[in-house]
């Protein structure tokens, strides 16, 4: 029985790839970049076998400070460090960056106890706001974390949240209770083009 599930886990394949970075502008003086994350899998472990979901450098701070607090016995990788000289022009920094993400996300998949929690799921598989995945993990949205997977990237979480507005007057805050702030997906920012030279 136990070779059984050693051959089942070595079977699993989880494959990440962080690509096509993308500009936005928020307003006249700031911009951010976001990156696609795209996961295929054939991993019991995650609900849909693949998906696409857009992220930006402060979320995937947050991520590893909640993967932190969860796992305190477990050293966690390094994220790419901050640079205040990043410049979204520089094709090497942004290279780089992405690489950097890959990497942090590869270590946690090695990591049975990271993979158990909800929150990098959602934030993996849902395109749900840093607040949003907040509440969802911890049981105070209408929906459930599989159904806020499931439905990534459709109307459903919007229309639920729309309907328990008026019931659910802290439904949202523009900041996480970590301090992390956080948008929805259609209000991070205009896309503008991104040059590579």
């Amino acid at each position: 029985m136990e070779s059984m599930l050693e051959n089942r886990s070595n079977s699993d394949l989880i494959s990440i790839c962080v690509q096509d970075p993308r500009l936005l502008k928020e307003d006249l003086w700031h911009t951010h970049v976001d990156y696609e994350i795209c996961l295929h899998t054939n991993s019991m472990c995650f609900r849909k076998k693949s998906s696409c979901v857009r992220r930006r450098y402060s979320e995937f701070v947050w991520l590893r400070h909640c993967l932190e607090q969860n796992a305190l016995i477990i050293e966690l990788p390094k994220l790419p460090s901050w640079n205040p000289f990043f410049s979204s022009k520089n094709p090497e920094q942004v290279a780089q960056r992405m690489k950097g993400f890959e990497e942090f996300l590869q270590s946690i998949f090695q990591n049975p106890l990271l993979l158990s929690d909800s929150r990098l799921h959602l934030f993996l598989q849902s395109d749900l706001s840093i607040t949003r995945i907040e509440r969802c993990a911890s049981g105070k949205t209408r929906y459930t974390v599989a159904e806020a997977i499931q439905q990534c990237n459709s109307s459903f979480i919007g229309s639920l949240e729309d309907k328990v507005a008026s019931c659910d007057s802290d439904c949202e805050s523009s900041s996480s209770s970590t301090g992390y702030h956080s948008v929805d997906t259609p209000e991070r920012g205009t896309p503008v083009p991104f040059s590579e030279s």
